[in-house]
């Protein structure tokens, strides 16, 4: 080796999700891979998603579901299922960017990868695919085991402080504890903000910066939102498992974002697949006025109907109000539509007048609450914003102002839907990066 020829090929920070991909797929290529981490172990924010349970990816991007060696939700609709385009659609506009990826790791390489690294997967009726084990640890330890093989090598406890241009070679010199690294390339896999306590404080964006790269400012996504309202409080624990959550803008117009799924009452708020979905444009939103939020506790039944059934089953007895509204709906939470929508809770029947019977049906199809926040970056599961993707050509990963850094995962302006959209972007994204440096 020339004593200026830099001791690494790739030197790859961030050993999460992106950054365990792209070290052991370089490694496996025969380059001199060095994988640097800030926490004691690898994969921390693994261990901690989908409940500690690790939604791998999601089952819509699959085509051919006998990859899939563990049970399938009879719930799930093969007819969802459409490829990358349906992973890419879970960004948004910038997808499209993903497209290079997913074409060198879509999710049936993904499933195929981890079934035969020893874990068994299973497709849930929302098209989440997890580990038949439920244990995110399995799914960590099938890519220590991967790294392993590779020949990697791993630092734990390391901090990268910065990264320069190497005087010596066109590569460069990555600043850590026990002294500097030189590499040829760096590949950029340290996270975004979300969940700070696993280590993501967005160290990349300033690396990022020092190369001339301009950052999208970062805001938590797929974040809790924060009800002021003390009866939603009060109703912390009940869990709505289908309920369509929309965000309106203070002026009025069309929703700014909505999703139907399982929406959870906390005693912070709300929580849930629902809820998390709609959080991007509130994290974002700097105008006057507060958002509101409007939750539809019956998507299924339309006003009219139930307008009817509440004047049929009024006229049937002398039945408190509350058990006349949908049986989906918990009786606590029927109370608290009553109280909300004005009618005292001990109202039976007879009683309910026409306007009544309006603001009920006002309270279940269009229950209306102002946003006091999110809970920010320490609750989120993701980061909207960071490194511009304009900046960063698509099928190599590669940045366009500096030839030799790539970046990978959640530092870049990326961000989809809750379901496991965003690990397989991590893998997708960290695979590709891999395959080209």
């Amino acid at each position: 080796m020339n004593s200026t020829e830099p001791p690494y090929d790739v030197a790859v920070l961030g050993a999460g999700a992106a950054g365990l991909f792209a070290a052991f797929r370089a490694a496996e290529r025969g380059r001199r891979v060095l994988l640097v981490e800030k926490n004691r172990r690898p994969g921390v924010k693994i261990l901690m998603s989908g409940g500690t349970r690790c939604n791998i990816t999601n089952a819509r991007g699959l085509k051919d579901r006998s990859v899939v060696s563990g049970p399938i939700d009879p719930a799930f609709d093969p007819k969802q299922a459409k490829g990358a385009r349906s992973i890419m659609q879970a960004f948004g506009d910038r997808g499209r960017f993903l497209a290079p990826s997913l074409k060198a790791l879509g999710v049936e390489q993904t499933v195929a990868l981890f079934e035969r690294e020893g874990v068994a997967t299973k497709i849930e009726g929302n098209g989440k695919v997890f580990p038949v084990s439920d244990r995110a640890v399995d799914v960590l330890d099938a890519l220590a085991r991967r790294l392993d093989r590779s020949g990697a090598e791993l630092r734990t406890n390391c901090p990268c402080s910065g990264v320069e241009p190497d005087p010596e070679s066109d590569g460069f010199l990555v600043r850590l504890p026990d002294g500097p690294a030189r590499a040829r390339r760096v590949v950029l896999a340290v996270g975004g903000r979300s969940y700070p306590g696993c280590g993501t404080t967005g160290d990349g964006y300033d690396i990022a910066r020092s190369f001339g790269h301009a950052i999208v400012e970062p805001r938590p996504a797929l974040v809790p939102l924060r009800i002021e309202a003390e009866w939603v409080r009060e109703l912390k624990g009940i869990t709505l498992p289908d309920a369509t959550a929309r965000v309106l803008p203070p002026e009025g117009g069309p929703a700014l974002a909505d999703r139907r799924e399982a929406v959870l009452f906390a005693h912070f708020g709300l929580t849930g697949p629902a809820i998390l979905d709609v959080s991007g444009p509130v994290a974002r939103f700097d105008g006057p006025g507060p958002l509101t939020l409007e939750l539809d506790l019956a998507p299924d039944d339309r006003p009219e109907a139930l307008d009817a059934s509440l004047g049929l089953a009024a006229r049937a007895g002398r039945k408190l109000v509350a058990g006349l509204l949908p049986s989906a709906l918990p009786r606590r939470l029927s109370t608290a539509v009553l109280l909300a929508s004005g009618v005292p809770e001990d109202r039976v029947g007879p009683e309910l007048g026409r306007d009544e019977r309006r603001r009920i049906v006002a309270g279940i199809k269009a229950l209306r609450l102002p946003i006091a926040g999110t809970l920010g970056f320490a609750k989120a599961e993701v980061t909207s914003g960071g490194v511009s993707l304009d900046e960063v050509d698509p099928d190599s990963l590669q940045s366009r102002l500096r030839p030799g850094l790539h970046l990978i995962g959640e530092v870049l302006d990326l961000d989809g839907r809750i379901g496991g959209y965003n690990f397989q972007a991590a893998w997708s994204t960290g695979w590709r990066a891999g395959e080209v440096v």
